[in-house]
């Protein structure tokens, strides 16, 4: 998926959304922020800008059959869209609430259209999973799957990412995916990628010791990005087997073409994860010549 992140919340009991349930449609200008800081809190940078939640027949159909046993209703900040009431706690009891059980719950930041997390839940079914997404039609292309599937195993959250680690209980994650991220590829947009150290922070607070999170990119400067924000850590372990070279200087949207002439070093990356089907993005990247980096982060 190259398109941005999501998250999830609650108080009380699990709820799931309303069929009948929809967000504005609207298209802020790139680069701008939607919602507000809110009273006493410091405005977010965040990793996304929403897009038109309108769905087409297909998945609006998707959405009124299948919203009411897939979708987790969150409480949401009231001051920023997507985002999670600070007083919420993804808990164990909150997953024993929701999946039925205490399995070992996989976390998948950014879905996409929810191929690789369907994928998963369905060849492993003793595991649980939750697929976080911040676009409508994945969020309804997730819900289709699952539906189709009549996966048991398997939720979905409308939500910003980084607020959902927050609310969750310390050790509650068994693996925790980004695959794909949006790669913001100009340098002043940086600072937007999802991978970012407060991030990494709350993603190993929410892992359980040993826990991994797996990361993948067909943009190598976004590699080199995850690189040093997460091979410095002491609470991450880069437990990749290859080593890969890559350029130690960040290029931007127009100068991507200069990489091969800046000094090289070598890094830590793990072979492909075999737990991740090859979705149309992915073989798309592939045909146009793209490296596929994966990255193997263990919990210390």
């Amino acid at each position: 998926m190259n398109d941005p992140n999501t998250t999830a919340s609650e108080t009380a009991t699990p709820e799931t959304t309303s069929p009948e349930t929809t967000t504005p449609d609207w298209q802020p200008v790139e680069g701008a922020m939607p919602g507000t800081a809110g009273p006493g809190r410091r405005r977010e940078l965040m990793s996304f800008v929403r897009r038109s939640s309108r769905l087409d027949k297909r998945l609006q159909k998707a959405w009124d059959a299948y919203a009411s046993e897939y979708l987790l209703n969150l409480p949401q900040y009231e001051h920023r869209e997507l985002s999670i009431d600070p007083d919420f706690r993804f808990d164990h009891d909150f997953v024993i609430r929701t999946w039925g059980n205490d399995h070992p719950l996989t976390v998948e930041i950014g879905t996409g259209q929810g191929e690789n997390i369907v994928a998963a839940a369905q060849t492993n079914p003793d595991r649980n999973f939750l697929a976080l997404e911040v676009y409508r039609p994945g969020v309804a292309h997730a819900l289709l799957k699952a539906g189709k599937y009549g996966l048991s195993n398997l939720r979905v959250a409308e939500v910003n990412a980084p607020d959902l680690m927050k609310a969750a209980e310390t050790g509650l994650f068994d693996e925790v995916w980004t695959f794909f991220p949006d790669p913001w590829p100009k340098t002043k947009h940086h600072k937007r990628r999802i991978v970012q150290p407060a991030l990494a922070a709350e993603v190993h607070r929410a892992l359980r010791s040993g826990g991994v999170w797996r990361i993948a990119t067909d943009i190598e400067d976004y590699a080199l990005h995850v690189h040093e924000v997460m091979d410095g850590r002491d609470d991450f372990e880069n437990v990749g087997g290859m080593t890969v070279s890559l350029p130690t200087e960040h290029v931007s949207k127009g100068t991507a073409d200069m990489a091969a002439q800046l000094p090289h070093a070598d890094f830590a990356e793990s072979e492909r994860f075999e737990g991740r089907v090859l979705t149309n993005f992915e073989k798309k990247g592939l045909e146009a010549g793209r490296v596929i980096h994966d990255f193997t982060y263990r919990a210390a």
